[in-house]
């Protein structure tokens, strides 16, 4: 997936990793980039183009569908993380709310554009889906939801000529970090590395250095192995995301 002369919808676009996207999309030579973003949006590229859509509005997203009228690349990047300690219900529904329903109804809403086009959908999880981190728990849950959802998406949208890739991401230094005292990849190397890993056409994306260490231990690993073996088992095509 080359995306020179493509079109990309990417949400969550008005910064950190999400803008770093639409400028690295920009530098491959996409055709058209549509920046989903809550908050207005200024970019002075003259191929992109704004659209409102908070990703927990149904109507917004129905909108940003109808003003799109070709796509090739999904990117859905929007989330929000909260320091938790699992005592609040509301906290745990909001993460769900954006990082797994949110990326879930944005992709059931562009995916006639996407199979038409045979296009590609990209996920942005996060190395907490395998395994949580004890002080964002809602976040962790959410992600690792999201992660086998993307899985899911992957088997059942394989015969259709769609495919769908998850980027596990470690630490980047964007405003959800902010704080944490620790090693952290750039957005730019981040996002030039996704789209390294979807010219690719891999399945996991590891884009940086610290998801980057176990991406051969997963990709070689039992859960890996369990995904492979259960893919075949996909429900009639009349059911799918209808």
């Amino acid at each position: 997936m080359n995306i020179t002369n493509k079109t990309v919808m990417i949400t969550g676009a008005n910064r950190g990793i999400g803008r770093a996207l639409v400028n690295e999309a920009l530098k491959r030579g996409a055709k058209r980039v549509y920046a989903g973003t809550r908050a207005p949006f200024h970019h002075d590229g003259q191929r992109v183009t704004p659209v409102a859509l908070d990703v927990t509005s149904a109507s917004q997203i129905a909108q940003a569908a109808r003003e799109v009228d070709s796509l090739d690349v999904l990117i859905n990047n929007a989330g929000i993380a909260i320091y938790d300690d699992l005592s609040n219900l509301d906290t745990i529904e909001r993460h769900l709310a954006v990082n797994l329903f949110g990326t879930f109804q944005v992709t059931r809403a562009f995916l006639p554009l996407l199979r038409r086009s045979k296009g590609a959908i990209v996920n942005n999880l996060s190395l907490v889906a395998l395994a949580p981190l004890p002080v964002v728990p809602g976040y962790s849950i959410s992600k690792a939801a999201a992660s086998n959802m993307t899985q899911s998406l992957r088997s059942i949208l394989a015969g259709e000529g769609v495919t769908v890739h998850g980027v596990f991401l470690g630490p980047v230094d964007t405003d959800m970090s902010r704080g944490l005292e620790i090693p952290k990849a750039s957005p730019e190397s981040v996002a030039q590395a996704i789209f390294d890993g979807l010219e690719r056409r891999e399945e996991d994306i590891f884009p940086d250095p610290a998801s980057r260490s176990i991406a051969e231990g997963w990709r070689n690993g039992v859960a890996k192995a369990f995904e492979r073996q259960y893919a075949g088992f996909v429900p009639e095509r009349a059911a799918v995301l209808a």
